[in-house]
């Protein structure tokens, strides 16, 4: 039911930069046929071998015609890569219609869609999904409510697909923590000292280092493969083991 990733026909949304792109690069590299897509056009340095679609994933009618890409380019797909997502740094009571609108719309409302754009194929043909949410989603980063909640939607959604699709599809969502993207580093300078919250993070993490890109494209790969076959439903959490700490800051004792 499931291929590996060298056989897999993958869609990977917000493939323009970051963990994204690390993430287009290492299917390639695996022998996977990709597209991807992003609102803005394509990268000038977009790899020759990767097909790119401008595409807002809020949008079903863009997603739709996303898909159909897809279907005429490699046919079916077999693996589809929700990475694309925003951010808004406010709290709840800060946020305005809208933040809500383009928090949600790309981070809940644009996985959702590609899912279910996926799925009727998924459902004959075989398929994995694999999802990017955040231990944003379990553990709350300050100023970020609409974030947060829409990465716990994304673990939501995860497991409905799991346990409504399967056997012929397999859904897992990776939960990334501190991964060195722009992202993070505009979460960063919400701090009062953008430098002492880096160092204070840096601390929490019994690995030592903070994630890349390639962390996160290399669990990927693993979930895209037959040796993680008997998995489906669960949030993997990918953060260097900051969350399994105590919040006593370390520098104390």
């Amino acid at each position: 039911m499931d291929k590996p990733s060298t056989a897999h026909r993958a869609i990977v949304t917000g493939g323009a930069r970051g963990i994204g792109r690390a993430i287009v690069e290492r299917l390639l590299a695996d022998g996977a046929q990709v597209l991807s897509c992003g609102r803005s056009k394509m990268p000038e340095d977009w790899p020759a071998s990767a097909h790119w679609v401008q595409a807002d994933v809020a949008d079903p009618a863009q997603v739709k015609a996303l898909v159909a890409k897809a279907t005429a380019v490699f046919g079916a797909t077999t693996l589809l890569v929700n990475n694309a997502g925003v951010q808004v740094e406010k709290t709840v009571a800060d946020s305005n219609d809208t933040d809500w609108d383009l928090v949600v719309g790309v981070n809940c409302r644009g996985v959702f869609n590609m899912c279910r754009a996926v799925l009727p194929q998924m459902q004959q043909h075989g398929g994995n999904i694999i999802n990017i949410g955040s231990i944003s989603g379990v553990v709350a980063d300050p100023s970020m409510g609409l974030y947060n909640a829409s990465k716990a939607f994304v673990h939501g959604l995860t497991r409905s697909i799991a346990v409504d699709h399967g056997p012929l599809v397999r859904c897992n969502a990776i939960s990334p923590g501190w991964i060195m993207t722009a992202m993070a580093e505009e979460g960063f300078a919400l701090a009062e000292n953008p430098q002492a919250a880096i160092d204070d993070a840096l601390a929490r993490h019994p690995v030592g280092r903070f994630g890349q890109p390639d962390d996160v494209a290399n669990a990927v790969a693993w979930l895209a493969g037959a040796q993680s076959a008997y998995l489906s439903g669960q949030c993997i959490t990918l953060d260097g083991g900051m969350t399994a700490a105590s919040p006593l800051q370390p520098g104390l004792f």
